[in-house]
């Protein structure tokens, strides 16, 4: 039986970041990662931008941390592998191949999976989900045949999709069963704007349409609407959402309805055990409540902190106020703070039209976001200060 101090589960940015903090604090405690993919943690965000357009790709540039690293830092790497069991009294952990690892530590960093919708066709040909390198790459190769594509969704992977395969010209079209994108966290007048800006660079805007089925013997030849429409296309993208991957620890106290609970210190009421990430349910001390993230930098920064905490040498909470940006077309734009809840007040600087504005979400008397469009780093770093000293945190 194989025995290691430290033993990250996921091959994402928030297991290389674990590996990395640790390596800070512990330079001599054995540390094993296991992830499914064959690549290293890379940036997966990058795949819906410019690794989708660039003409030739380079899966390098996408990596965080090359072997070499993880050999130099004495950390032992099994990309490629999944764990099949955690044994969580035991401290096990069972590989594909059917080795055991014993444990004192561990991380769950095993991020999520793209949600399928309860449709026909879900497994057709030419109907991707974008996650991987592989996905980018397959989607790729179809967009140099099939130049007809359908996004389904309107979230921000969905954008970003659409707007690079639009740069491709490839003929695009957005089929969002809300009435404007990017629904989740703009306002109706801001998103209303964006789905007119997408239309203004060609792009078909189906809104307020559901799916209902893909149709194809083996590929996709047409897309069902639920109001009966059929839309002709050879390749669909589908970014209907993400769920966390918790079956390896389902039907235990790791696992919740909401993802995997954890304390301020990202530990699982299993001490010892952590879980970051996509993963990871935890306390808002900035914001309040409870909530889970699905960005990357979420995951790096929760990655810092649980590795720092596993090692017992510096114990740290997660207190980081939520961040995330999106570009699409010659728009980026920078998301500070909580948008899960709709403002009762907005305060415009600049226009639209301009593309260059910031906008504050308050609730009441209390600003919870500020979300930046073609700003410099400065004026991020500015409005996460503006917000913080808002919180009075």
């Amino acid at each position: 039986m194989i025995q290691r101090d430290y033993l990250i589960v996921g091959g994402g940015i928030g297991g290389a970041s674990v590996c990395e903090a640790i390596r800070k604090y512990d330079k001599r405690g054995s540390v094993t990662l296991i992830g499914a993919e064959v690549l290293p943690p890379y940036k997966r965000w990058w795949l819906s931008k410019g690794f989708l357009r660039e003409k030739t790709p380079q899966v390098k540039k996408l990596v965080q941390f090359d072997e070499r690293w993880y050999g130099a830092h004495k950390i032992e790497t099994r990309f490629g592998t999944v764990v099949t069991q955690l044994n969580i009294d035991r401290r096990l952990a069972v590989l594909g191949n059917g080795e055991t690892i014993e444990f004192n530590k561990a991380c769950l960093a095993m991020g999520s999976r793209p949600v399928r919708p309860p449709v026909a066709g879900v497994g057709l040909g030419n109907v991707i989900y974008l996650r991987t390198v592989r996905d980018a790459l397959a989607l790729r190769e179809m967009g140099n045949v099939e130049k007809t594509v359908m996004v389904v969704g309107g979230g921000l992977l969905a954008v970003e999709t659409a707007a690079s395969l639009r740069s491709m010209k490839l003929k695009v079209s957005v089929m969002h069963r809300n009435t404007h994108l990017l629904n989740r966290y703009v306002d109706p007048e801001l998103g209303m704007w964006l789905t007119e800006y997408f239309a203004k660079h060609g792009v078909t805007m189906l809104m307020g349409e559901s799916l209902n089925g893909f149709e194809g013997k083996t590929v996709l030849r047409n897309i069902q609407t639920k109001s009966g429409n059929r839309v002709q296309a050879g390749l669909a993208v589908v970014a209907c959402g993400a769920e966390p991957n918790l079956d390896l620890v389902r039907n235990t106290p790791l696992s919740g309805p909401h993802g995997s609970p954890v304390t301020e210190y990202l530990e699982t009421e299993e001490k010892g055990i952590y879980a970051i990430g996509d993963l990871a349910f935890y306390p808002d001390r900035l914001m309040g409540g409870v909530r889970r993230q699905t960005h990357w930098e979420n995951a790096r920064e929760q990655g810092t902190v649980a590795g720092a905490n596993m090692t017992g040498k510096k114990r740290q909470k997660y207190e980081q106020i939520p961040y995330f940006w999106t570009e699409m077309f010659d728009l980026h734009m920078d998301f500070i703070g909580d948008f899960s809840v709709q403002p009762t007040r907005i305060v415009l600087r600049g226009t639209y039209a301009k593309k260059k504005f910031g906008a504050r979400y308050y609730q009441g008397d209390r600003l919870r976001a500020i979300l930046l469009c073609n700003q410099t780093q400065r004026e991020v770093d500015s409005a996460r200060t503006e917000l913080r000293n808002a919180l009075g945190k």
